[in-house]
């Protein structure tokens, strides 16, 4: 007896994306297999792990495992597993629906793909491979029965809009997916999968490391043959269950004894993901804490990289006994993009996040697997490297905010676009050998763009001097600059802080005297407009940085950057209202002539409005805005017609 099949409508999102794939995504059309294993295998985990956890929950683990039925007549393709099962809001939320945040953004990239190898990584980024049953099905079916349920659910669609689902009465535990194949194509066997070799193959070549049983029933046929009497014995048939994987555990094994083909298809399974690795870690440790470890560099960036309510971590086992597979405690957030296992020997099996957190043995794998993880990084070609830096050291760079243990090993593996190269980034020790004799800081400049930075007053000096700047455009820049102090031994320093001196010993014996005789110059000047404009500045000062500009607005040593403050308050954090330094290039004609005029005790009023015209300009000189740009605006046209 089943209940009243219920009709219901798949989410929009989801049939446009059914859409999309079943008529323009999938080349390698054997995908579906892997992705129907990986999901039996995450499933079998699962329930191995609650039957640990909870104890009351009456299940039968002695025999998990995954089964293939092939029917050539019905041309049906079955898959069934005795893993955890679904319950019926289950199989709604996570078939029914695409209940996950970035589903316009897949759309997006689909219709943008110039590929179908493109197309089927961003399938795999977005974790729905099980839309890849349609790829080769007219119609799916799927009865599941969560452990310790008593009904079970019953799901089918053609993938055309609409799904149909039902509660059901009788089903075994776990989950059994049925796919009615498209008719064969007469003209391409390659695709046949209710052929059994066809079948063992694709096992062999993307799910042998799966650690269940993958079974199938095999037909042997024994052909007609005589006796030695010369009786006829007529051909039989047998049915005889076979193994289709090795189930070896990869990180068990030595990495001579792997494949590159097997740690590529390893890595697809525990990532969900359909590109390649770019980097493979072995990592094995004995002694105190034992543990077996399998990493993963990948060579390109999740969608949900910069989601921080994304799953991430790292797979965790304990003696190949599946554990968790989003275990962040293995692996910091900077480093959220790692992917892999970790087989521990010495933590138990009934292991809670609340305990992981405060393991003395998790906490040194932890940084055990960071240090393997930066060393790698560090010893990439030079290819690779510009491939992961293009796809994660966004992300990397965030260690430097709380990382410190490792602070030099992050900057020492991190990139940064600097005005000795339009095209080419530069390591901080390629930085440092660059450096001019007797230069002892490595300078640097924030702004939201390499065109604002560039162009910038405060950049005029250093451009003059041929003096390297660093040029930081990420908003993590704006963060990390405040917190790391030096690198080398070599100071960090703002071109756009404190006062800069950039003139050599020689320079400096030379100008000395002009300096002072500007000093005492310009002093009545300085006092005046720093008193002008008390409400805008904190101190009007001569400037040593500038060349062509008549003036900048700098910040002192401890000071927020603009960027930095305007990312605060766009977050909503309150902060008080800060001033900065103007500073005055002596040396321009409009810088001298507002000296004359203030000397010659000319119109204050006028000369007010020059001060605050000089101040706006070098607001917005640097990139920055002005507290009220209509004022400005007003003062500058009156300023302009009366010269007319």
């Amino acid at each position: 007896m089943t209940a009243q099949v219920e009709e219901l409508e798949f989410q929009a999102e989801t049939r446009q994306l059914l859409d999309l794939m079943v008529h323009s995504i999938y080349s390698n059309k054997d995908s579906f297999l892997r992705e129907l294993i990986s999901n039996a295998s995450d499933a079998l985990d699962k329930l191995r792990l609650e039957s640990y956890q909870n104890k009351d929950l009456d299940v039968d683990t002695s025999d998990l495992h995954i089964e293939i039925d092939l029917d050539k007549e019905a041309r049906t393709f079955t898959l069934r597993d005795n893993g955890i099962g679904m319950s019926r809001a289950e199989v709604v939320d996570l078939i029914g629906t695409l209940a996950k945040s970035g589903t316009a953004e897949l759309r997006r990239k689909l219709n943008e793909a110039k590929s179908a190898a493109a197309s089927e990584e961003l399938i795999g980024q977005f974790g729905i491979g099980f839309y890849s049953t349609f790829i080769v099905a007219d119609k799916v079916t799927l009865l599941t029965r969560r452990a310790g349920e008593t009904e079970a659910t019953r799901w089918e669609s053609t993938g055309e809009g609409t799904y149909t689902i039902e509660t059901v009465n009788e089903a075994p535990q776990g989950t059994t997916i049925t796919l009615h194949l498209k008719p064969e194509d007469s003209e391409d066997h390659l695709y046949d999968y209710t052929s059994e070799w066809k079948v063992k193959e694709i096992v062999k070549r993307y799910s042998d490391f799966i650690a269940f049983p993958i079974r199938m029933d095999i037909e042997r046929t024994t052909p007609a043959s005589k006796t030695e009497d010369g009786e006829e014995v007529p051909a039989s048939t047998t049915i005889e269950t076979q193994t289709l994987n090795s189930m070896k555990a990869l990180w068990t094994r030595p990495k001579s004894d792997v494949s590159d083909e097997e740690y590529k298809e390893f890595y697809k399974h525990v990532s969900h993901a359909w590109d390649e690795p770019l980097e493979i870690i072995p990592l094995k440790a004995e002694g105190t804490f034992e543990y077996q470890a399998l990493l993963f560099i990948p060579s390109q960036a999740p969608f949900d990289l910069f989601n921080r309510d994304s799953a991430r971590g790292i797979h965790l086992y304990v003696k190949r006994v599946f554990i968790m597979d989003d275990c962040e405690e293995l692996m910091p957030e900077y480093l959220r993009f790692v992917k892999g296992v970790v087989d521990a020997q010495d933590l138990s099996l009934n292991v809670s996040r609340e305990i992981l957190q405060q393991d003395r043995q998790i906490r040194a794998i932890q940084r055990r697997l960071v240090k393997k993880v930066l060393s790698t990084i560090k010893d990439m070609s030079a290819e690779k490297y510009d491939t992961f830096w293009g796809q994660f050291g966004r992300v990397l760079k965030e260690g430097l905010l709380s990382d410190f243990d490792n602070k030099d090993a992050i900057l020492g593996v991190s990139s940064f676009a600097t005005t000795n190269d339009d095209d080419k980034l530069t390591r901080l020790a390629d930085y440092v050998e660059r450096m001019k004799d007797g230069q002892e800081q490595i300078y640097y400049m924030t702004g939201e763009t390499r065109q604002a930075i560039e162009s910038s007053p405060h950049m005029e000096a250093f451009k003059a001097k041929g003096l390297e700047v660093l040029v930081l455009t990420d908003p993590v820049d704006e963060m990390w600059v405040g917190s790391v102090q030096e690198f080398d031994g070599k100071t960090f320093q703002s071109i756009a802080k404190g006062e800069v001196d950039l003139d050599t010993e020689d320079e400096k014996q030379a100008t000395e005297a002009l300096r002072d005789e500007q000093s005492k110059e310009f002093a009545d000047l300085l006092l005046w407009m720093t008193s002008t404009l008390e409400d805008q500045v904190k101190e009007v000062r001569l400037s040593s940085r500038l060349t062509t500009s008549p003036a900048c607005v700098v910040g002192g040593d401890m000071d927020m950057s603009p960027q930095l403050e305007k990312m605060y308050r766009a977050s909503g954090q309150p902060l008080p209202q800060f001033k900065r330094i103007l500073e005055l290039n002596p040396t321009h004609p409009l810088v001298e002539g507002l000296r004359k005029a203030h000397a010659e005790k000319k119109d204050d009023a006028d000369l007010a409005q020059t001060a605050e015209l000089l101040y706006g300009t070098a607001v917005l000189a640097e990139g920055s805005e002005l507290k009220d740009p209509a004022a400005f605006a007003k003062l500058l046209a009156d300023r302009l017609a009366r010269t007319l």
